[in-house]
């Protein structure tokens, strides 16, 4: 069975540019647009634990086998969120029923940053970094393949330049490759021939490759498409049938009612 992606979970909000894929970021551009500084970082007050919070019956809000992105206004390690971290790993703790999929520019602070018991891994964790380029994918993935996590991905987003993950990917630690294209203000364009690239060394190695999105500048035998209309770059990159789903992801997940499910390629529960 597919997880649900329910949600998001910001335990907290800001961030630091790092890199060349941060300097459009959204975030900070729909801060702005909201009358806020993406620069200024803060512990959410009403989110942090909502991973715990319970309905009126006492069901937990968001169910089992659904699948939580992180940090998607932040950084799950970014430094100055070292003082609320180990709370936000005793949430994702007391949740081995649901996903929480990790994302991040700073694979370099991750191992000094886990949790006790640790070990090799949770079962409900996926770590993914971002590997806007070529530069960033030599800088982040072999820190990403050295680090003990059960479950490992690549986002390619925005993707700004040309990638190989070849050698990468035939390390059989990657379980997914997610690729978009930069949106907002300032995007910069995107190319088919970089998403279909990464695509073809996805399907050699039987990897999932899922092409989130154009961006809002694509380039395809020459043409520079704008694709700025609201879900119009998701639309054309589903439409593009560059997607490829590789061999299935096993969550071997845990307690509050996860029951063993199977059957839909992709991901499968135990």
């Amino acid at each position: 069975m597919k997880p649900t992606l329910r949600d998001i979970w910001n335990p907290w909000h800001g961030c630091r540019k790092c890199s060349e894929g941060c300097r459009n970021c959204y975030m900070f551009f729909l801060a702005r647009l909201n009358g806020r500084d993406g620069s200024e970082i803060g512990r959410s007050k009403s989110a942090f634990r909502y991973p715990l919070s319970k309905d009126r019956s006492g069901a937990y809000k968001v169910p089992s086998g659904a699948a939580l992105r992180v940090c998607l206004t932040s950084d799950f390690f970014l430094e100055d969120a070292d003082p609320w971290r180990a709370e936000a790993w005793d949430v994702i703790r007391r949740r081995p029923d649901v996903l929480f999929f990790l994302l991040t520019k700073r694979p370099h602070r991750v191992a000094d940053s886990l949790p006790p018991g640790w070990n090799s891994g949770w079962e409900n964790v996926r770590l993914s970094v971002s590997a806007e380029n070529q530069r960033r994918a030599d800088e982040r993935i072999p820190i990403l393949l050295s680090l003990p996590f059960r479950h490992k991905g690549v986002m390619c987003a925005p993707l700004i330049g040309p990638i190989s993950l070849g050698a990468y990917l035939a390390s059989g630690q990657i379980e997914e490759v997610l690729c978009d294209g930069e949106n907002y203000e300032g995007a910069r364009p995107c190319r088919y021939e970089w998403v279909k690239s990464l695509r073809d060394e996805c399907a050699a190695q039987n990897v999932t490759f899922d092409f989130c999105g154009t961006g809002w500048r694509f380039v395809k035998d020459g043409r520079l498409y704008k694709l700025d209309r609201p879900g119009q770059a998701h639309d054309q990159a589903r439409r593009s049938g560059l997607s490829f789903e590789g061999r299935p992801t096993v969550f071997k997940l845990t307690g509050n009612n996860a029951a063993p499910a199977a059957g839909e390629s992709g991901f499968l529960f135990e």
